[in-house]
């Protein structure tokens, strides 16, 4: 038991280890822009994605490290909406409609998926670029929402738990380097 434990630890370490900070500046750097346009933060994701998207939206509306102003970020995983839009419409466009509804040109949209194929989450990120909101995310080593984004984080692991713990510190880590571009520290 104690050998598995330090095998998953290793395995952990070492995915967040090789995450490109290059992805994570560029992440950062994409939501200072669209804050200091007037833009918003749009998160989504499925499952435990789902529950890391809320994580991280609340970090910035909330706040991540710093005393500052509440950024302007909103999660798409509210139960009400999800399941009113699964119920009369299709899962498939749980997001999509959410998207049509509070997406404007020069927002962020971000979003989660370990596979990067999450039919939902893919079909909002096209409605959302047709809105002209820039696209980031989240994935593991690839999936079509990696080549539609225009800046990619790749976690670089095919294990959905390490691609999950890869992504939440990627995700911290952005947090921080938004909260020290905009407000200094």
């Amino acid at each position: 038991m104690i050998d598995d434990i330090k095998s998953q630890l290793k395995r952990s370490s070492e995915t967040i280890a090789n995450i490109n900070p290059d992805q994570v500046l560029a992440a950062a750097n994409l939501c200072v822009e669209s804050i200091r346009n007037g833009g918003q933060i749009i998160f989504m994701g499925n499952g435990g994605s789902s529950a890391d998207a809320q994580h991280i939206a609340a970090e910035l509306s909330g706040r991540y490290m710093m005393e500052r102003p509440a950024l302007p970020s909103i999660c798409l995983s509210n139960i009400a909406p999800v399941t009113a839009i699964g119920n009369d419409y299709s899962y498939d466009i749980v997001f999509k409609r959410q998207i049509e509804a509070n997406c404007r040109k020069g927002d962020v949209v971000v979003g989660l998926s370990t596979s990067g194929n999450s039919k939902n989450v893919v079909l909002a990120m096209e409605a959302a670029k047709e809105r002209g909101a820039k696209l980031l995310t989240f994935t593991g080593d690839g999936g079509k929402m990696r080549d539609m984004a225009d800046v990619a984080v790749v976690i670089p692991s095919k294990e959905t738990p390490r691609i999950q713990e890869g992504y939440l510190c990627a995700c911290h880590i952005m947090c921080g380097l938004i909260e020290q571009i905009l407000y200094g520290q």
